[in-house]
C-alpha cells in the first residue's frame, strides 16, 4: 500500500486553522490547579516552519482558551539553538515561560560544544511530545536499495561513498556517524549549511548518500527520486511502512536509535503545581484528534510522558550523543 503524502504546508496550515479558531471549553478547575496571571510565552530556539515551531505553535492553540491567558509563541533562532534555550534556564520558574526542546540545543549541546552558556540542570524537563524517524537514502545511480546492500559495498569499497547531513553536529551527521562506527566502515562526511542544500545535493548525485530528517526527504523517496534505504527508530513509520528499520539491517545495528523529538520544558526553579498542570495539558493536547492529525501530516508519533520518564529520556539521549561525539572527536563553540 503506497505510504500517505504529506507536506510542511499542510501541517502549518492545519496548525494556523488551530490557532485561529480558539473555541475550546474552559476546562474545570480543580482547589488545588494552578493558572497562568499573565501572558505566557513559549520560546521556540528554531526558525518559523520547522517542527520545532509547529509543536510550539501546536501547544500556544491548546493552552491559551483554556489558561485564558494570552499564549505568545517567541521564535529565538541561531546558535544551533542555544540561544533561545539559554534565555529560558535565566527565566522565572513561574510558568510564564515555556521551551519546546529538541536533540540539538537539549543533548547533543552538550558534548559538543566548548563555551555552552547553560547546564542540563538548569532545565526541568515536562513531556516529550511527539518523535520523528531520521531517514537514509541513496542517489539511484548507486543501485543501493538497503542498508544490508549499503554495508557490503562499503565494505569491499572503502571511502568510496559520500554522505551528507544538514550540518556537522546535527542528528542526521550524528545517525551516520553512529552508523559507521557500529558497523566499522568508512564514508566521507559532507556537510551542508541546513537540510535544504543537503537534500538538493543528494537529488543531484553530488553525494551518494543522505542522512536526513524524514521530512523532506520522504515525498522525494515517494516519487523515486531516491532511494530509501530505512528509517533510523526502532520500529517502522506509519508514513513509510514498507521502509525497514535501520536495526534490521546488521546485528551490529540491534540497538540502533535515533530521532528528532521535540518535548517541553520548564526552568529549574519552576514549583510542581506549574510542572504537573503543564504536563497534563501536553497530555491532553495529543489525545486531541485535530492534533493527532497534524502530528501524523508531520510523519511523527506522539511520545508523551511523565516528567520522570521524560528526564530519563533525554539523560539517556543526551549520554549516547556523547558516547558518539567523543569517539568521533567533535568539538564545536557556539557562535
Amino acid at each position: 500500500m503506497r505510504a500517505k503524502r504529506f507536506s510542511r504546508r499542510t501541517v502549518l496550515s492545519g496548525t494556523a486553522a488551530l490557532t485561529a479558531a480558539a473555541i475550546l471549553p474552559r476546562a474545570s478547575l480543580g482547589a488545588g490547579d494552578w493558572r497562568p496571571t499573565e501572558t505566557v510565552r513559549i520560546i521556540v530556539p528554531a526558525a518559523a516552519g520547522g517542527s520545532t515551531d509547529v509543536m510550539g505553535r501546536l501547544l500556544a492553540a491548546h493552552l491559551q482558551p483554556l489558561w485564558g491567558q494570552s499564549v505568545v509563541v517567541e521564535n529565538r533562532s541561531g546558535a544551533g539553538g542555544t540561544i533561545g534555550t539559554s534565555e529560558v534556564t535565566r527565566a522565572k520558574g513561574d510558568g510564564h515561560t515555556i521551551l519546546i526542546g529538541n536533540p540539538g540545543p537539549n543533548a547533543i549541546a552538550y558534548s559538543i560544544f566548548r563555551n555552552l552558556t547553560y547546564k542540563a540542570d538548569q532545565l526541568q524537563p515536562v513531556s516529550n511530545m511527539i518523535r520523528i524517524p531520521n531517514i537514509v537514502s541513496a542517489h539511484p545511480s548507486t543501485g543501493l536499495k538497503s542498508i544490508p546492500e549499503l554495508i557490503a559495498f562499503l565494505k569491499k569499497n572503502p571511502d568510496k561513498l559520500t554522505y551528507g547531513s544538514s550540518g556537522t553536529g546535527q542528528s542526521p551527521h550524528l545517525t551516520g556517524a553512529w552508523f559507521l562506527q557500529l558497523t566499522g566502515l568508512k564514508m566521507t562526511h559532507v556537510p551542508f549549511r541546513g537540510a535544504g542544500p543537503a537534500l538538493q545535493a543528494g537529488l543531484a548525485g553530488d553525494i551518494q548518500i543522505l542522512f536526513d530528517n524524514l521530512y523532506p526527504s520522504l515525498p522525494q523517496v515517494q516519487d523515486g527520486k531516491l532511494n530509501g534505504l530505512c528509517v533510523t527508530t526502532p520500529e517502522r513509520s506509519d508514513s513509510a511502512p514498507n521502509l525497514p528499520t535501520m536495526r534490521e539491517g546488521a546485528p551490529e545495528l540491534a540497538k540502533f536509535d535515533v530521532s528528532s523529538w521535540f518535548g517541553v520544558f520548564l526552568p529549574k526553579t519552576a514549583p510542581a503545581p506549574v510542572l504537573d498542570e503543564l504536563n497534563r495539558q501536553v497530555k491532553a493536547m495529543l489525545e486531541r484528534d485535530d492534533v493527532k492529525k497534524n502530528i501524523a501530516g508531520m510523519g511523527a508519533r506522539a511520545d508523551y510522558g511523565t516528567p520522570q520518564q521524560f528526564s530519563d529520556f533525554v539523560d539517556v539521549e543526551t549520554k549516547k550523543f556523547a558516547a558518539i561525539i567523543e569517539k568521533e572527536g567533535l568539538q564545536m563553540e557556539v557562535k
